[in-house]
Protein backbone atom coordinates (compact mmCIF):
# COMPACT_ATOMS: atom_id res chain seq x y z
CA UNK A 1 0.00 0.00 0.00
CA UNK A 2 1.28 3.41 -0.68
CA UNK A 3 2.15 5.55 1.63
CA UNK A 4 -0.65 8.45 2.27
CA UNK A 5 2.05 10.71 3.35
CA UNK A 6 2.69 11.50 -0.20
CA UNK A 7 -0.07 13.52 -0.86
CA UNK A 8 -1.21 14.47 -2.97
CA UNK A 9 1.18 12.84 -5.39
CA UNK A 10 -0.03 9.88 -7.29
CA UNK A 11 1.89 6.34 -7.76
CA UNK A 12 2.91 4.96 -11.35
CA UNK A 13 0.93 1.34 -10.92
CA UNK A 14 3.95 -0.12 -12.92
CA UNK A 15 6.86 1.12 -10.82
CA UNK A 16 6.01 2.59 -7.82
CA UNK A 17 7.11 6.00 -8.48
CA UNK A 18 6.07 9.13 -7.37
CA UNK A 19 4.79 11.84 -9.32
CA UNK A 20 2.94 15.22 -9.59
CA UNK A 21 1.06 15.84 -12.74
CA UNK A 22 0.81 19.38 -13.91
CA UNK A 23 -2.29 21.39 -14.09
CA UNK A 24 -2.36 22.94 -17.35
CA UNK A 25 0.28 20.16 -19.10
CA UNK A 26 -1.32 17.03 -18.59
CA UNK A 27 1.42 15.05 -20.25
CA UNK A 28 3.87 16.33 -18.26
CA UNK A 29 5.05 15.23 -14.55
CA UNK A 30 7.74 15.36 -11.75
CA UNK A 31 9.10 12.99 -10.43
CA UNK A 32 12.02 11.69 -8.29
CA UNK A 33 15.77 11.63 -9.63
CA UNK A 34 16.66 8.31 -11.58
CA UNK A 35 20.38 7.05 -12.15
CA UNK A 36 20.10 7.16 -15.88
CA UNK A 37 19.17 10.93 -15.24
CA UNK A 38 22.42 11.64 -15.15
CA UNK A 39 23.02 10.63 -18.87
CA UNK A 40 20.40 13.52 -19.77
CA UNK A 41 22.42 15.93 -17.27
CA UNK A 42 25.70 16.03 -19.31
CA UNK A 43 24.35 17.37 -22.73
CA UNK A 44 22.20 19.72 -20.57
CA UNK A 45 24.50 21.19 -18.54
CA UNK A 46 26.97 21.69 -21.48
CA UNK A 47 24.15 23.32 -24.11
CA UNK A 48 24.73 27.07 -24.14
CA UNK A 49 21.11 27.95 -24.49
CA UNK A 50 21.31 26.39 -20.89
CA UNK A 51 24.42 26.66 -18.65
CA UNK A 52 24.51 30.03 -19.64
CA UNK A 53 22.02 31.81 -17.59
CA UNK A 54 23.11 29.12 -14.15
CA UNK A 55 25.32 30.24 -11.50
CA UNK A 56 26.99 27.30 -10.24
CA UNK A 57 27.20 24.00 -12.41
CA UNK A 58 31.21 24.00 -13.79
CA UNK A 59 31.33 24.16 -17.27
CA UNK A 60 32.74 22.30 -19.31
CA UNK A 61 30.21 19.79 -17.45
CA UNK A 62 31.86 16.45 -17.36
CA UNK A 63 30.83 13.10 -16.84
CA UNK A 64 31.82 12.78 -13.12
CA UNK A 65 29.65 16.16 -12.32
CA UNK A 66 26.92 14.81 -14.24
CA UNK A 67 27.08 11.38 -11.45
CA UNK A 68 27.58 14.03 -8.16
CA UNK A 69 24.81 15.94 -9.15
CA UNK A 70 22.46 12.93 -9.32
CA UNK A 71 24.11 11.99 -6.14
CA UNK A 72 23.17 15.28 -4.82
CA UNK A 73 19.40 15.06 -5.86
CA UNK A 74 18.99 11.35 -4.51
CA UNK A 75 20.29 12.49 -1.02
CA UNK A 76 17.86 15.10 -1.18
CA UNK A 77 15.19 12.16 -2.55
CA UNK A 78 16.05 9.78 0.31
CA UNK A 79 15.78 12.27 3.17
CA UNK A 80 12.52 13.29 2.16
CA UNK A 81 11.46 9.80 1.51
CA UNK A 82 12.84 9.13 5.15
CA UNK A 83 10.41 11.54 6.22
CA UNK A 84 7.25 10.76 5.00
CA UNK A 85 7.64 6.96 6.12
CA UNK A 86 8.53 7.80 9.62
CA UNK A 87 5.42 9.78 9.97
CA UNK A 88 3.04 6.99 7.58
CA UNK A 89 0.78 6.25 10.86
CA UNK A 90 0.34 10.45 11.70
CA UNK A 91 -3.55 11.05 11.19
CA UNK A 92 -2.16 14.38 9.82
CA UNK A 93 -0.17 15.04 6.63
CA UNK A 94 3.17 16.15 7.88
CA UNK A 95 5.20 19.04 6.91
CA UNK A 96 8.65 18.09 4.99
CA UNK A 97 11.93 19.31 3.97
CA UNK A 98 11.74 19.17 0.32
CA UNK A 99 10.15 18.43 -2.39
CA UNK A 100 10.23 14.23 -2.93
CA UNK A 101 9.74 14.97 -6.85
CA UNK A 102 12.15 17.50 -8.75
CA UNK A 103 12.59 15.71 -12.61
CA UNK A 104 10.48 17.19 -15.44
CA UNK A 105 9.11 14.35 -17.60
CA UNK A 106 6.90 14.18 -21.04
CA UNK A 107 5.17 11.16 -20.35
CA UNK A 108 4.25 9.64 -24.47
CA UNK A 109 1.51 7.61 -25.69
CA UNK A 110 3.07 4.26 -24.28
CA UNK A 111 3.62 5.43 -20.89
CA UNK A 112 7.47 5.72 -22.02
CA UNK A 113 8.82 9.17 -20.61
CA UNK A 114 11.58 11.85 -21.77
CA UNK A 115 13.69 13.79 -19.47
CA UNK A 116 12.98 17.56 -20.29
CA UNK A 117 14.56 19.19 -16.85
CA UNK A 118 15.01 19.98 -13.33
CA UNK A 119 12.94 21.83 -10.90
CA UNK A 120 13.53 22.48 -7.21
CA UNK A 121 12.34 24.61 -4.48
CA UNK A 122 15.04 24.79 -1.45
CA UNK A 123 16.03 26.60 1.21
CA UNK A 124 17.93 29.77 0.27
CA UNK A 125 21.44 29.32 0.86
CA UNK A 126 23.08 32.68 -0.80
CA UNK A 127 23.86 35.13 2.26
CA UNK A 128 24.16 38.41 0.09
CA UNK A 129 20.36 37.96 -1.03
CA UNK A 130 18.94 36.69 2.41
CA UNK A 131 20.49 40.06 3.96
CA UNK A 132 19.92 43.78 3.56
CA UNK A 133 21.70 45.77 0.88
CA UNK A 134 23.93 47.68 3.39
CA UNK A 135 25.25 44.29 4.86
CA UNK A 136 25.43 42.26 1.20
CA UNK A 137 29.26 42.87 1.06
CA UNK A 138 29.99 41.66 4.54
CA UNK A 139 31.46 38.16 4.17
CA UNK A 140 30.81 37.68 7.87
CA UNK A 141 27.35 39.03 8.59
CA UNK A 142 25.94 37.61 5.14
CA UNK A 143 27.43 34.02 6.24
CA UNK A 144 24.84 34.57 9.37
CA UNK A 145 22.12 35.04 7.63
CA UNK A 146 22.74 32.36 5.88
CA UNK A 147 23.09 30.19 8.77
CA UNK A 148 20.19 31.18 10.53
CA UNK A 149 18.29 29.84 7.51
CA UNK A 150 19.63 26.47 7.10
CA UNK A 151 19.13 25.71 11.12
CA UNK A 152 15.51 27.04 11.38
CA UNK A 153 13.39 23.79 12.19
CA UNK A 154 10.77 21.93 9.41
CA UNK A 155 7.73 23.98 8.95
CA UNK A 156 9.40 27.35 10.52
CA UNK A 157 7.07 30.17 8.90
CA UNK A 158 10.71 31.81 8.72
CA UNK A 159 12.70 29.55 6.55
CA UNK A 160 13.19 31.75 3.56
CA UNK A 161 13.31 29.36 -0.01
CA UNK A 162 14.78 29.62 -3.14
CA UNK A 163 13.75 28.09 -6.95
CA UNK A 164 15.69 27.00 -9.77
CA UNK A 165 14.85 25.53 -12.73
CA UNK A 166 15.69 24.54 -16.43
CA UNK A 167 14.06 23.03 -19.34
CA UNK A 168 15.81 21.38 -22.61
CA UNK A 169 15.61 24.48 -25.33
CA UNK A 170 13.21 22.84 -27.42
CA UNK A 171 10.67 22.78 -24.98
CA UNK A 172 10.56 26.29 -24.50
CA UNK A 173 7.95 28.90 -25.29
CA UNK A 174 4.70 26.32 -24.41
CA UNK A 175 4.29 27.66 -20.60
CA UNK A 176 5.93 24.14 -19.24
CA UNK A 177 7.64 25.74 -16.53
CA UNK A 178 5.37 28.52 -15.79
CA UNK A 179 2.95 25.61 -14.73
CA UNK A 180 6.10 23.46 -13.13
CA UNK A 181 6.65 26.27 -10.69
CA UNK A 182 2.92 26.93 -9.93
CA UNK A 183 1.84 23.48 -9.25
CA UNK A 184 5.40 22.31 -7.51
CA UNK A 185 4.61 25.96 -5.37
CA UNK A 186 1.17 25.18 -4.66
CA UNK A 187 0.82 21.82 -4.63
CA UNK A 188 3.46 20.52 -2.49
CA UNK A 189 5.65 23.34 -1.52
CA UNK A 190 3.16 25.46 0.72
CA UNK A 191 0.67 22.60 1.72
CA UNK A 192 3.68 19.87 2.67
CA UNK A 193 7.24 22.10 3.15
CA UNK A 194 5.10 25.29 4.36
CA UNK A 195 6.58 27.66 1.81
CA UNK A 196 5.51 31.38 3.02
CA UNK A 197 8.31 33.18 1.92
CA UNK A 198 10.43 33.04 -1.51
CA UNK A 199 13.64 35.12 -2.09
CA UNK A 200 15.37 33.82 -5.52
CA UNK A 201 17.24 35.46 -9.21
CA UNK A 202 17.95 35.48 -12.69
CA UNK A 203 20.64 36.69 -14.80
CA UNK A 204 20.05 39.82 -16.23
CA UNK A 205 18.73 38.74 -19.62
CA UNK A 206 17.27 35.84 -18.91
CA UNK A 207 13.64 36.98 -19.90
CA UNK A 208 11.97 33.35 -19.83
CA UNK A 209 12.84 32.85 -16.38
CA UNK A 210 12.07 36.49 -15.54
CA UNK A 211 8.35 36.35 -17.11
CA UNK A 212 7.98 32.72 -15.31
CA UNK A 213 8.27 34.33 -12.38
CA UNK A 214 6.05 37.20 -12.70
CA UNK A 215 3.70 34.74 -14.30
CA UNK A 216 3.71 33.12 -10.28
CA UNK A 217 3.33 36.41 -8.45
CA UNK A 218 7.27 36.70 -7.72
CA UNK A 219 7.97 40.32 -7.81
CA UNK A 220 11.46 42.39 -8.30
CA UNK A 221 12.70 43.25 -5.03
CA UNK A 222 16.35 44.68 -6.08
CA UNK A 223 19.18 44.67 -9.02
CA UNK A 224 22.86 43.58 -8.08
CA UNK A 225 25.74 44.72 -10.43
CA UNK A 226 28.16 42.63 -11.32
CA UNK A 227 27.08 40.18 -8.92
CA UNK A 228 29.18 37.31 -10.14
CA UNK A 229 31.48 36.12 -12.39
CA UNK A 230 30.44 33.46 -15.12
CA UNK A 231 32.56 32.11 -17.90
CA UNK A 232 34.93 35.36 -17.93
CA UNK A 233 32.46 37.67 -17.45
CA UNK A 234 30.39 39.84 -14.91
CA UNK A 235 27.04 39.15 -14.77
CA UNK A 236 23.94 41.09 -13.18
CA UNK A 237 21.24 39.81 -11.02
CA UNK A 238 17.50 40.30 -10.60
CA UNK A 239 16.53 39.51 -7.81
CA UNK A 240 12.92 38.67 -6.76
CA UNK A 241 10.30 37.90 -3.95
CA UNK A 242 7.33 35.87 -3.25
CA UNK A 243 5.16 36.17 0.14
CA UNK A 244 2.44 33.76 0.48
CA UNK A 245 0.62 36.34 2.60
CA UNK A 246 0.67 38.89 -1.07
CA UNK A 247 -0.55 36.72 -3.15
CA UNK A 248 -3.92 34.35 -4.20
CA UNK A 249 -3.54 31.02 -4.32
CA UNK A 250 -5.08 29.32 -7.72
CA UNK A 251 -8.95 28.09 -6.82
CA UNK A 252 -7.41 24.56 -7.28
CA UNK A 253 -4.80 24.72 -4.40
CA UNK A 254 -4.19 22.57 -1.70
CA UNK A 255 -2.81 25.08 1.59
CA UNK A 256 -5.12 23.74 4.43
CA UNK A 257 -3.20 20.59 6.65
CA UNK A 258 -5.75 17.83 5.88
CA UNK A 259 -6.55 14.56 7.90
CA UNK A 260 -5.92 11.16 6.22
CA UNK A 261 -8.29 9.13 5.41
CA UNK A 262 -7.15 5.49 6.21
CA UNK A 263 -10.64 3.59 5.17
Amino acid sequence: MANPQIYPLEVNPKTGEPFLRLRNHQNIILTPPRPEDALSYLPNMNDPHIYKWLGSPPFPFLPEHAEGMYEKFKVVWECCQSELEAARESQELVLVGNSPVRAIREVREDDSDIFLGDISITRAKDGKLLAPPDDADDEEKTGKYMETNMSLPVGNPNIIWSVGYYLIPSYHGRGIMTDALQTLLWDWAVPRMGVRHIITSAFEGNEGSFRVFQKNGLKQKRFIKNYMQRNGQWRNLNVVEWKRSDVEPPNWARFETLMIDRR
